[in-house]
C-alpha cells in the first residue's frame, strides 16, 4: 500500500512537531541549569528538578521522589543531602515507617524557589505577550493532551 498525499502531509508534519520538541527539551535544559543556579550555586540542574518535585508534593519520602524520578535511591539520597547542606530541605523520621525520612523544603527553599519561578513566569509571559488568549490557551491544552499519555508508547 502506498501514501497517499495526506500520509506524507502527516507523516512532515509529525517530524516537524518532533523537531520542535527537540528544541523545546533544549531550551528546557538550559532554563533548568540557569534556574539551579540562581537557586543556589553550582547546584545540580537534576537535583534542582528533584527540589521542585519535593517543593510541590511535600512531604515525600525519597522512595517515592526514586519512583516519580526514574532514579535509585543512592542518587536521591546524594541529592537530598546537597539539598539539605543548602537549606533548602529538611529530613525527618516518617512517623508511619520510621527507617525512612520525609523530605520537605525549608521556608528559605519554599522562597527562592518562588523567586526563581517568578523570574521564570515573567519570561515566558513576555514571550508570549504578543499572542491571542485563545491561541496561548490552546497551546496549554495541546501540550497537556500530548503529555497525558507516554508519546514514544511506553506507557
Amino acid at each position: 500500500m502506498t501514501d497517499t498525499p495526506e500520509d506524507e502531509r502527516r507523516a512532515e508534519a509529525v517530524r516537524f512537531v518532533q523537531s520542535s520538541l527537540g528544541d523545546v527539551f533544549a531550551q528546557f535544559r538550559r532554563l533548568v541549569k540557569r534556574n539551579a543556579e540562581s537557586l543556589q550555586p553550582g547546584l545540580h540542574p537534576a537535583t534542582f528538578k528533584m527540589f521542585t518535585v519535593i517543593a510541590r508534593h511535600a512531604p515525600v519520602t525519597a522512595s517515592t521522589l526514586a519512583c516519580w524520578l526514574d532514579m535509585d535511591k543512592g542518587q536521591v539520597s546524594r541529592a537530598v543531602r546537597d539539598l539539605e547542606e543548602a537549606g533548602l530541605v529538611t529530613r525527618r523520621p516518617d512517623e508511619s515507617d520510621r527507617r525512612s525520612f520525609v523530605i520537605e523544603p525549608t521556608e528559605s527553599g519554599n522562597t527562592r524557589l518562588a523567586a526563581v519561578r517568578t523570574r521564570q513566569e515573567q519570561s515566558l509571559h513576555a514571550r508570549l505577550a504578543e499572542w491571542p488568549v485563545e491561541d496561548v490557551h490552546r497551546l496549554g491544552e495541546l501540550l497537556h493532551a500530548l503529555t497525558e499519555r507516554d508519546p514514544f508508547g511506553e506507557d
